[in-house]
């Protein structure tokens, strides 16, 4: 299967069987929530490795009584961005590898169902300038992050993920790294020409094929869906 250079599917086998035990129609709704959390950590992990550079920090004292220079690391303009509502199943694992908190910004974005073009309905990054309708070059919000770290586990057409690299593009950030936990072939091409020069997209599975409403073949369902108990809703 052939995909776009910033675009990094893991062969970590663990990764790999979870992804399995996550497809599976059995998987209860705790067991869910523990699978993504479990994902979202070890594709972190390998992310980060790549987007982030260790420094050197201040002096500091071991417990007993020996002096060493800490680590922190760059850049330290961080932010996660999760797509609302599935992506905060991920924010806690990036959270916890990262050695200090960071900034969580939301981004609300749904899939019109006749089109399955994206529609954003909130957004809170600060200052935050909405692009207007009269004028191609307006200005990018301030207080932006260096990087911000997108967060949604899945990526179908392609469409939402794209537009949620536009708007952080808008806003002024210099570098994106995508987290999802699973895509199709199709859509993370769509998501990986969006921005190519600043965008990094990590997954831990990609699937050859869409059905006609959008959903990945054969996919893991709706991920919101089975986080927060609403199938059939």
């Amino acid at each position: 299967m052939s995909l776009p250079s910033n675009v990094h599917v893991s062969r970590h086998p663990c990764l790999m069987a979870k992804l399995s035990r996550l497809r599976s129609k059995g998987t209860a709704s705790r067991e869910v929530k523990s699978l993504v959390n479990d994902i979202s950590t070890i594709l972190g992990c390998e992310a980060l490795a790549t987007a982030l550079t260790p420094v050197d920090g201040p002096k500091d004292e071991t417990p007993i009584g020996f002096e060493y220079t800490t680590t922190t690391v760059q850049p330290q303009a961080l932010s996660i961005v999760p797509i609302l509502r599935s992506g905060l199943g991920m924010v806690e694992a990036i959270q916890n590898i990262l050695p200090e908190p960071v900034p969580v910004h939301h981004l609300g974005l749904y899939r019109e169902p006749t089109t399955l073009e994206p529609v954003e309905y909130y957004n809170n990054l600060p200052h935050h300038v909405a692009p207007s309708p009269h004028n191609d070059d307006s200005e990018p919000g301030t207080n932006a992050s260096s990087l911000a770290i997108v967060v949604d586990p899945v990526i179908a057409t392609g469409g939402t993920c794209a537009a949620a690299i536009q708007t952080l593009k808008e806003w002024g950030v210099r570098k994106i790294v995508v987290l999802s936990v699973i895509a199709a072939a199709e859509g993370v091409r769509r998501a990986a020409e969006e921005w190519p020069g600043a965008v990094d997209i990590w997954v831990a599975g990609v699937d050859a094929e869409l059905t006609p409403n959008g959903m990945l073949k054969p996919g893991v369902g709706d991920v919101g869906d089975r986080l927060f108990l609403t199938i059939g809703k």
